[in-house]
């Protein structure tokens, strides 16, 4: 096939169609489709397999049973040729950048439109006889498929590159996206008058419904600003933390909290664009109040940050804060409509009389407490949080300081494969390490789910619960790492009890699937509600969806591998996240008990 063959069937096409693309079969004759990561169960991904733009994966290779091997550089391999299964014809090579891709966005855009696939057996790139795979490649790769060739193979891709016009872009590589320090500069600056004030509304039960639980409850400081549980035990419950027990008679929980408790680290930086785990909350101008919520119109004006919108949504949530229908008259006002409880807390709120001064003097605004709005609570609210979990002194955040020292050996080598061939940057990107994107990981079901008002069943949609797209099925944003060694267990329902656990699951989620039990799920006893924790489990066609709904497919690594990407994740956690500037306060102005 020649240059001018492979520009009209392959490169120019896909230059005004980014939503699909074709591969060169073996025998040059056939366009072969795209076909997804997550679409091809790894038992039966051959080297036919190319990654799709919309994969949401990092540039890289598709190798025999390895889709997804990241390039260092403009590198080639060789391929397994036989045919798979997975295509009527064998595709040689496949290079899809995908949209989240970190790094140079213009590189990114340009590979993206361009479509970039190429490489026959003529041209016998990537071959190198009389060569040995080099020891650290041999050990991460034990698997025919893959053949050392880096030194040739990378001249003969730059050659092709060259041929082809992309020669300046061949070296988009994921190993080199090492994000910038974090600094001071990153984040919103909050007032620290207003964080004093919110350190003790953030303690303080007179937020609930009925008094007995707050913010600090699910998110501690004692639990690294989490709770320690899978899914959380919500109004109703007793104690914090793992001890923390699903209440008594009537006063006892009457569901558990859909999903797991986020850790708060470093929600104050200025790039934050969403929250929560399905994404629910985030910048917009579509209802004239800053934000796109569940509260759409009804939010109120004001609200000086993301933080600050999400502290009024637990308020308004039976399960978490607010209460049941009957029990007290916010969990009834909620229930005609979302912001009628707000108003009645801040009365409650305002007419304490420290805290009516506290306002007036952290509020140029303010002249007297009636001025008082829930607006200034979660204001105050969003000053301690944005502030108080603000931490990025870890080991790694001295290696991008420049220190090259910070990190041990082990941590080193997991950085590389975090942000190399492990593929793990592919979603973890950028500053706060996280695209801030939806992905669909497969984890095991369990808990009631957060469901939407139709569904007949215990089940959590993820994204597609707020964006009401199918194709936004089980997908849930990829979460910050800072510190992440502190808030398990892991994933959008705790479902995985150690980051060894988390890991192992984004590298083989079937397997891990299979050896998932019931008893790693930390959840408090509640015998009453034994009938649904478990039940969606039973569904064999909604585990075949949720089974089918996986967006990672990342290369096999070694024990060895594992544990040093561990050792990374450990290296993120800060050395003064357990001192933190305010802590938890020893009484609140309402007289109430705290946590």
């Amino acid at each position: 096939m020649g240059v001018l063959d492979l520009l009209r069937r392959h490169l120019l096409p896909n230059l005004f169609k980014t939503d699909r693309g074709v591969g060169i079969a073996a025998d040059r004759a056939q366009d072969v489709p795209h076909v997804g990561a997550h679409e091809v169960r790894r038992s039966e991904a051959g080297a036919d397999l190319v990654v799709p733009p919309n994969a949401r994966l990092c540039a890289g290779v598709a190798l025999h049973r390895r889709a997804q091997v990241p390039l260092e550089g403009p590198d080639l391999v060789l391929l397994d040729t036989e045919p798979q299964g997975v295509h009527d014809a064998d595709q040689l090579l496949g290079f899809g950048v995908a949209r989240s891709c970190s790094g140079p966005k213009r590189q990114t855009r340009l590979l993206e439109a361009a479509g970039f696939h190429q490489v026959t057996r003529r041209l016998k790139l990537g071959r190198c006889r009389n060569s040995e795979p080099e020891p650290d490649q041999r050990r991460r790769y034990a698997d025919p498929a893959w053949t050392s060739c880096k030194h040739a193979s990378r001249f003969h891709a730059v050659v092709l590159a060259l041929i082809l016009g992309f020669a300046p872009l061949a070296g988009t590589a994921a190993a080199s996206d090492l994000p910038a320090p974090l600094s001071e500069g990153d984040f919103i600056a909050f007032d620290p008058e207003k964080a004093a004030l919110g350190q003790l509304l953030f303690y303080d039960k007179i937020l609930s419904g009925n008094q007995n639980i707050s913010c600090g409850t699910c998110h501690h400081h004692d639990h690294a600003s989490s709770d320690g549980l899978s899914l959380g035990i919500g109004e109703g419950g007793n104690g914090v933390g793992p001890l923390r027990t699903a209440g008594e008679s009537r006063d006892r929980i009457r569901r558990r909290i859909a999903r797991n408790s986020p850790g708060l680290w470093n929600l104050g930086h200025k790039d934050i664009e969403v929250l929560f785990h399905d994404g629910r909350l985030s910048p917009s101008p579509l209802y004239g109040n800053g934000f796109n919520s569940p509260a759409e119109e009804w939010l109120p004006q004001g609200l000086n940050s993301l933080l600050a919108a999400q502290v009024l949504l637990p308020l308004a949530s039976p399960a978490e804060m607010a209460g049941d229908p009957g029990e007290n008259e916010i969990a009834g006002a909620v229930i005609d409509r979302i912001d009628k409880g707000w108003p009645i807390l801040a009365k409650r709120v305002r007419t304490i009389s420290e805290y009516g001064e506290m306002f007036v003097a952290a509020f140029e605004h303010v002249q007297r407490p009636e001025d008082v709005s829930v607006v200034e609570i979660a204001n105050a609210i969003a000053a301690f949080i944005g502030t108080e979990f603000r931490n990025y002194d870890s080991p790694f955040d001295r290696y991008l300081a420049g220190d090259a020292t910070a990190l041990k050996p082990a941590e080193r080598r997991g950085m590389e494969l975090f942000f190399g061939e492990a593929g793990c940057s592919g979603c973890h990107s950028g500053p706060l390490l996280s695209d801030q994107s939806f992905h669909a990981l497969g984890l095991p079901a369990f808990g009631p789910g957060r469901k939407r008002m139709w569904d007949p069943m215990p089940r959590d949609v993820g994204r597609m619960g707020e964006s009401d797209d199918l194709r936004d099925a089980y997908r849930f944003r990829t979460p910050l790492l800072r510190n992440v060694a502190l808030t398990a267990p892991y994933g959008h329902n705790g479902a995985m009890p150690t980051l060894e656990d988390m890991v192992r699951h984004h590298l083989e989620p079937a397997a891990s699937r299979a050896r998932w039990t019931r008893a790693m799920a930390a959840l408090p006893p509640a015998p009453w509600l034994a009938d649904i924790d478990f039940v969606i489990q039973s569904d064999v066609l909604e585990m075949a969806r949720q089974e089918r709904a996986l967006d990672i497919a990342l290369p096999a690594l070694t024990n060895e591998d594992v544990h040093e990407l561990v050792a990374f994740l450990n290296a993120l956690t800060g050395e003064t996240a357990d001192l933190r500037p305010l802590g938890r306060p020893e009484r609140v102005p309402s007289g109430l008990p705290v946590d």
